[in-house]
Protein backbone atom coordinates (compact mmCIF):
# COMPACT_ATOMS: atom_id res chain seq x y z
CA UNK A 1 0.00 0.00 0.00
CA UNK A 2 1.38 3.58 -1.18
CA UNK A 3 0.44 5.60 1.46
CA UNK A 4 3.35 8.65 0.94
CA UNK A 5 1.95 11.71 0.55
CA UNK A 6 -0.84 10.96 2.57
CA UNK A 7 -1.59 13.17 6.16
CA UNK A 8 -3.75 13.59 8.90
CA UNK A 9 -4.67 17.37 10.09
CA UNK A 10 -5.08 17.75 13.95
CA UNK A 11 -8.21 19.58 14.42
CA UNK A 12 -9.75 18.29 11.30
CA UNK A 13 -11.42 15.10 10.46
CA UNK A 14 -10.22 13.12 8.02
CA UNK A 15 -7.27 12.47 5.69
CA UNK A 16 -5.69 15.00 3.56
CA UNK A 17 -3.05 14.43 0.26
CA UNK A 18 -0.65 16.85 -0.31
CA UNK A 19 -0.48 18.45 -3.86
CA UNK A 20 1.67 20.79 -3.35
CA UNK A 21 4.09 22.76 -0.89
CA UNK A 22 4.78 26.80 -0.73
CA UNK A 23 7.33 29.00 1.35
CA UNK A 24 4.73 28.38 4.60
CA UNK A 25 3.26 25.27 4.37
CA UNK A 26 1.21 22.59 1.92
CA UNK A 27 -1.96 22.62 -0.34
CA UNK A 28 -3.86 19.59 0.53
CA UNK A 29 -7.00 17.95 -0.61
CA UNK A 30 -9.72 15.54 1.60
CA UNK A 31 -9.94 12.43 0.17
CA UNK A 32 -13.36 11.94 0.74
CA UNK A 33 -15.58 12.53 -1.76
CA UNK A 34 -16.12 16.41 -0.82
CA UNK A 35 -12.56 17.15 -2.27
CA UNK A 36 -12.09 19.78 -0.58
CA UNK A 37 -9.06 22.09 -0.96
CA UNK A 38 -7.01 23.32 2.28
CA UNK A 39 -3.87 25.71 2.50
CA UNK A 40 -2.16 24.63 5.61
CA UNK A 41 1.11 26.74 7.59
CA UNK A 42 3.61 24.36 9.20
CA UNK A 43 3.84 26.81 11.84
CA UNK A 44 0.35 26.70 13.26
CA UNK A 45 -0.34 22.96 11.91
CA UNK A 46 0.04 20.07 12.75
CA UNK A 47 0.89 17.45 10.31
CA UNK A 48 0.85 13.87 10.54
CA UNK A 49 2.49 11.09 7.60
CA UNK A 50 0.40 8.14 8.08
CA UNK A 51 3.21 6.14 6.19
CA UNK A 52 5.05 7.18 9.51
CA UNK A 53 2.95 7.06 12.11
CA UNK A 54 2.79 4.14 14.98
CA UNK A 55 0.76 2.73 17.43
CA UNK A 56 1.94 1.59 21.36
CA UNK A 57 3.27 -1.73 21.24
CA UNK A 58 3.83 -4.30 24.18
CA UNK A 59 7.72 -4.36 23.14
CA UNK A 60 8.13 -2.56 19.85
CA UNK A 61 5.82 0.33 18.27
CA UNK A 62 3.85 -0.94 15.31
CA UNK A 63 3.79 0.75 12.13
CA UNK A 64 0.29 2.24 10.98
CA UNK A 65 0.97 0.50 7.48
CA UNK A 66 1.67 -2.98 9.09
CA UNK A 67 -1.69 -2.81 10.87
CA UNK A 68 -3.56 -1.51 7.28
CA UNK A 69 -2.41 -4.28 6.15
CA UNK A 70 -3.96 -6.71 8.58
CA UNK A 71 -7.04 -5.34 8.06
CA UNK A 72 -7.05 -5.50 4.46
CA UNK A 73 -6.78 -9.12 4.85
CA UNK A 74 -8.60 -9.25 8.24
CA UNK A 75 -12.31 -10.73 7.22
CA UNK A 76 -14.94 -8.44 8.16
CA UNK A 77 -13.32 -4.93 8.92
CA UNK A 78 -15.95 -3.26 12.15
CA UNK A 79 -17.25 0.05 11.49
CA UNK A 80 -15.81 2.86 12.85
CA UNK A 81 -18.97 3.32 15.06
CA UNK A 82 -19.03 0.00 16.65
CA UNK A 83 -18.63 -0.49 20.15
CA UNK A 84 -15.48 -0.43 22.43
CA UNK A 85 -15.43 -4.22 22.87
CA UNK A 86 -16.10 -4.99 19.12
CA UNK A 87 -13.08 -2.70 17.95
CA UNK A 88 -10.83 -4.17 20.87
CA UNK A 89 -11.49 -7.99 19.91
CA UNK A 90 -10.50 -6.95 16.49
CA UNK A 91 -7.34 -4.91 17.49
CA UNK A 92 -6.40 -8.22 18.99
CA UNK A 93 -6.52 -9.81 15.78
CA UNK A 94 -5.16 -7.39 13.69
CA UNK A 95 -2.38 -5.71 15.79
CA UNK A 96 -1.86 -8.94 18.86
CA UNK A 97 0.90 -7.33 20.40
CA UNK A 98 -0.76 -3.48 20.76
CA UNK A 99 -0.87 -2.07 24.40
CA UNK A 100 -4.32 -2.16 25.30
CA UNK A 101 -3.55 0.56 28.08
CA UNK A 102 -2.04 3.34 25.71
CA UNK A 103 -4.19 2.50 22.41
CA UNK A 104 -7.44 4.01 23.30
CA UNK A 105 -10.90 3.33 21.96
CA UNK A 106 -10.70 6.81 20.30
CA UNK A 107 -7.25 5.81 18.29
CA UNK A 108 -9.12 2.48 17.12
CA UNK A 109 -12.11 4.68 16.16
CA UNK A 110 -9.74 6.70 14.08
CA UNK A 111 -7.48 4.11 12.41
CA UNK A 112 -11.11 2.33 11.44
CA UNK A 113 -12.44 5.34 9.81
CA UNK A 114 -9.18 6.02 8.28
CA UNK A 115 -9.28 2.35 7.03
CA UNK A 116 -12.78 2.69 5.58
CA UNK A 117 -11.78 5.45 3.78
CA UNK A 118 -8.81 4.26 2.20
CA UNK A 119 -9.70 1.12 1.10
CA UNK A 120 -11.65 2.16 -1.88
CA UNK A 121 -8.42 4.40 -2.98
CA UNK A 122 -6.69 2.70 -6.22
CA UNK A 123 -2.87 4.12 -3.69
CA UNK A 124 -4.48 1.43 -1.59
CA UNK A 125 -3.83 -1.50 -3.40
CA UNK A 126 -0.25 0.16 -4.73
CA UNK A 127 2.82 -1.13 -4.09
CA UNK A 128 4.66 1.70 -1.61
CA UNK A 129 7.49 3.99 -2.96
CA UNK A 130 10.86 2.43 -3.05
CA UNK A 131 13.88 3.50 -4.46
CA UNK A 132 13.30 4.39 -7.85
CA UNK A 133 14.69 1.82 -10.77
CA UNK A 134 18.03 2.38 -12.51
CA UNK A 135 18.31 2.70 -16.12
CA UNK A 136 17.00 4.99 -18.17
CA UNK A 137 16.20 5.97 -21.52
Amino acid sequence: MNLQGIVSVAGKPGLWRALAQNKTGFVLESLDGKKTKLVVNLSTAKLAALDEITIFGEDDDIKLTGVLDNMKSAGEVPDAKADGKTMREFFREVAPSHDEEKVYASDMKKILSWYHLLKELPLFDEEAASQPAEGGA
